[in-house]
């Protein structure tokens, strides 16, 4: 199971990366400025979580994430045409969507295993996990980010996390099959958004002035 997670992690790393460059193509970036977005949309949200729970960065241990996540931005810079092409950036948001369940319920995971402010603060750990890296490259940007925007990719993650805290709290027997179901259920919110280009209700939008 561990080794399915790394290379998934690996998958979704790169998948961040290039949807990470994707997203400010538009804006006129070089390459070293696509380098350091790209980055830090694919580690900065794992970066973010270890920092707060004062643990080894997770890529100081295994340096492959941050090779493979540079690799996969100069990719996306030099093949920006094939990327944006309707079903592969598609089929990237699918994958980015994947990533995003998978580091959510990590995240979480991590958290609650360490024991950190059980036990709001192991969902809080899994949102930031999953979004705080294109939270950040969209400020460094200066586009609109994801919590402004009306893009559901913020919601199914905090219900999968929260789903996941319920699970480890009442029903720590089941965590592998509840880990998974979780996961899945975020990845399955996120594609029907993706497929249907589902978005948040304007009911629950705030007006613009």
């Amino acid at each position: 199971m561990e080794e399915i997670n790394f290379w998934i992690s690996i998958i979704a790393t790169m998948a961040f990366a290039v949807t990470g460059v994707l997203a400010i193509s538009d804006r006129g970036v070089d390459l070293f400025g696509v380098l350091v977005l790209g980055l830090i949309a694919a580690i900065g949200g794992g970066t973010i979580r270890d920092i707060i729970l004062e643990t080894p960065i997770f890529w100081s241990q295994s340096q492959i994430y941050v090779w493979l996540a540079l690799g996969a931005s100069i990719l996306a810079f030099f093949a920006e045409s094939l990327f944006t092409q309707p079903q592969i950036y598609r089929s990237m948001l699918y994958m980015d969507g994947f990533g995003a369940a998978l580091f959510a319920i990590q995240g979480t995971d991590k958290a609650w295993n360490m024991d950190f402010g059980l036990p709001v603060a192991p969902v809080i750990m899994g949102v930031v996990t999953a979004i705080g890296g294109g939270l950040l490259r969209d400020i460094l940007a200066g586009r609109k980010t994801l919590l402004m925007s009306d893009e559901l990719y913020a919601i199914p993650v905090s219900f999968g996390c929260i789903a996941y805290v319920l699970i480890l709290n009442f029903l720590p027997q089941y965590t592998l099959e509840g880990s998974v179901i979780c996961m899945l259920g975020i990845f399955g919110l996120r594609a029907a958004a993706i497929h249907w280009d589902l978005r948040v209700p304007k009911a629950f939008i705030t007006k613009t002035r």
